[in-house]
């Protein structure tokens, strides 16, 4: 589909599965070889890092575990500035190595809120792996350990990401047509 319609926005394709996957096998290859030996824990920052992350454990070679925490930010098409916790991290992670999978980063705010918190709890390391990256949207000093890829500060929906609760389900990225 080179276009769909979410409610009452249409989008454009901007990104294929294809390329989304080769740039999760960066991401999993740069992975593997840091982070040999040290049994990370990954977590999946849901919603909308859920494909990120599944595809992403597909291609780990390490010992790992995954677990999941919910946080959100978003109001339809923009960030809110405020990010609520609904769903906690219940493991004990003093000593380890922790890996914080997220979909997207743009603003920074979710991330440097999620990376404080989980710092808060004891852990050896947090490091920041994101599928997307907005530098043109950035408004915080946020250090990304891996990222699948850099995107223009556009509105997308697909590969996890949704408007409105919609779009999460496609395998491709598709960009807001204004």
């Amino acid at each position: 589909m080179s276009r769909v319609k979410l409610l009452d926005r249409e989008f454009e394709l901007s990104i294929p599965e294809e390329k989304l996957l080769k740039a999760v096998d960066q991401v999993a290859e740069k992975m593997n070889k840091e982070l040999e030996g040290k049994n990370p824990l990954m977590v999946c920052v849901l919603n909308g890092s859920f494909m990120f992350a599944s595809d992403l454990m597909k291609r780990l070679t390490i010992p790992c575990e995954i677990s999941f925490v919910k946080l959100s930010s978003y109001s339809g098409t923009g960030s809110t500035g405020q990010v609520k916790e609904l769903i906690g991290l219940n493991e004990d992670i003093s000593g380890r190595t922790i890996v914080l999978l997220e979909d997207i980063v743009d603003t920074g705010l979710t991330i440097i809120n999620t990376v404080e918190q989980v710092k808060q709890m004891g852990p050896a390391d947090v490091k920041v792996a994101t599928m997307l990256f907005k530098p043109d949207a950035c408004k915080r000093d946020v250090k990304l350990d891996y990222v699948g890829m850099d995107i223009p500060n556009d509105f997308i929906v697909g590969y996890g990401l949704d408007y409105d609760g919609y779009g999460r389900n496609l395998k491709d990225i598709y960009t807001v047509v204004e």
